[in-house]
């Protein structure tokens, strides 16, 4: 198996997210090792020591992905028995050449304390406490409110939309109570333009409830079958957008509700 380093003197999340987007492309298994804050001489010497043994105990070159600010960090990396990519070498100079401004390199300018982090954070609270409908007061100040059967993935990506983008994202469950006759609840029509459906395979439903209250009625596939077909006609009758997440992460999912949803990051 591989190893892949993600390296820098910083974070190293923009290292990791390149990286794992480059490796994603091959079939090939990798041992993942990020290492964040390498910000001095001796933690880089440590780094490449743990390269040389990954080298030593596999026989292959490790992948290093890194984003060194620090140059002199930077070539104590570089000397090591792996095979090193740069991310902000390949970028900075073209994008400075069409800007006509120098870089001026800094340690963690793309992960500072901004406005942002307000944001994000206000947007976690709204969305904890607008969890599963238990309460709808506060649908005035959502940004988005998604809805669907329980355990389709609801309010992992309701927190994962306020944490990345910071959107006030509230979630509405469509029980097992309300499928005799399955209408949009008072509460949800007074906010229809912030409504988005989501949707499961239902035999993918049944194993996450079977987890979950295994051999009951909520968990048997007749009953999963009949809620996915009810809530499907009503995301159709009602013209809500709606999104299958058996086989999307929830990264994936959040990304095609902000695009659909037209929905914008919030930023400083």
């Amino acid at each position: 198996m591989r190893s892949a380093f993600y390296i820098s003197d910083g974070t190293a999340l923009t290292s990791e997210t390149f990286g794992h987007a480059i490796l994603s492309l091959f079939p090939v298994q990798f041992r993942h090792r990020t290492l964040p804050f390498i910000d001095d001489s001796e933690k880089a010497q440590q780094v490449v020591e743990e390269i040389n043994t990954a080298f030593r105990d596999s026989g292959e070159r490790p992948l290093i992905f890194h984003t060194f600010v620090d140059s002199a960090l930077k070539q104590v990396i570089v000397r090591s028995e792996g095979v090193c990519y740069d991310f902000l070498d390949h970028y900075v100079a073209p994008v400075q050449a069409e800007l006509g401004v120098a870089a001026k390199p800094k340690t963690n300018r793309t992960h500072g304390i901004h406005q942002d982090y307000n944001f994000r954070i206000d947007a976690v609270n709204y969305t904890l406490a607008n969890d599963d409908g238990v309460t709808t007061r506060n649908y005035g100040e959502a940004d988005i409110i998604l809805i669907g059967a329980s355990r389709t993935g609801k309010t992992p990506t309701c927190l994962y939309l306020a944490l990345q983008y910071g959107i006030k994202a509230a979630n509405y469950p469509l029980t097992e109570e309300d499928m005799a006759d399955l209408q949009l609840p008072y509460d949800l029509k007074m906010h229809r333009h912030k409504l988005f459906g989501l949707t499961i395979d239902p035999d993918r439903l049944q194993q996450i409830r079977d987890a979950r209250r295994s051999n009951s009625r909520y968990a048997s596939m007749e009953q999963c079958q009949f809620e996915i077909d009810q809530i499907e006609g009503l995301y159709r009758r009602e013209a809500i957008p709606y999104v299958n997440s058996t086989h999307a992460s929830v990264e994936e999912i959040a990304a095609k509700i902000m695009t659909t949803a037209r929905l914008e990051r919030h930023r400083y």
